[in-house]
């Protein structure tokens, strides 16, 4: 499947931008809400193990993605932990909030670069275009995350939104 995101990277910056056939209520509600996030958040191969969302400004989103796909090698059976603190919270129309790696009690780690993300919903004749702006800390922070493979990453994850959203979509 070829990618439908358009990626923009100027400095510490980091901009992706993919539509979806589906109301902009429904794309946030599915990024607000732990039973949505465990069906699609991550990477083919990769599930959800853990999901807590206190959504919220001052909560918390933490969870753990597993690698269950034996044929992603080294991966395969490795965790991912992340930590997401919300900062604002405008129903339907903006998420913003501070990206973490952290571990199963939810440290976050010194040597990891975090990110602070803005995720836009914009509907237009009831498709959503959902911009997502991570600012990073430095270029050279962003560079060490697109260095782990992170863009292809998330291009899976959007894949997997969209097949959540048309299961869902009545």
């Amino acid at each position: 499947m070829t990618s439908k995101m358009k990626t923009k990277v100027e400095g510490n910056v980091l901009t992706v931008e993919r539509e979806f056939n589906a109301p902009r209520s429904l794309v946030f509600q599915v990024y607000s809400d732990a039973e949505h996030l465990k069906q699609w958040w991550g990477p083919r191969g990769w599930e959800l193990t853990a999901c807590h969302v206190d959504f919220r400004p001052g909560g918390v989103w933490h969870y753990c993605m597993k690698c269950i796909d034996r044929n992603q090698g080294d991966f395969y059976g490795m965790e991912s932990w992340g930590k997401g603190v919300y900062s604002n919270i405008v129903q339907d129309e903006k998420i913003e909030y501070t990206d973490y790696f952290s571990d199963a009690e939810g440290n976050v780690p010194e040597d990891m670069p975090a990110s602070d993300i803005t995720l836009i919903f914009e509907e237009h004749d009831g498709r959503t275009k959902l911009i997502n702006i991570a600012r990073y800390v430095s270029a050279e922070a962003l560079q060490s995350v697109l260095d782990m493979g992170m863009e292809q990453g998330f291009s899976e994850t959007l894949d997997r939104l969209e097949e959540h959203l048309n299961n869902i979509k009545s």
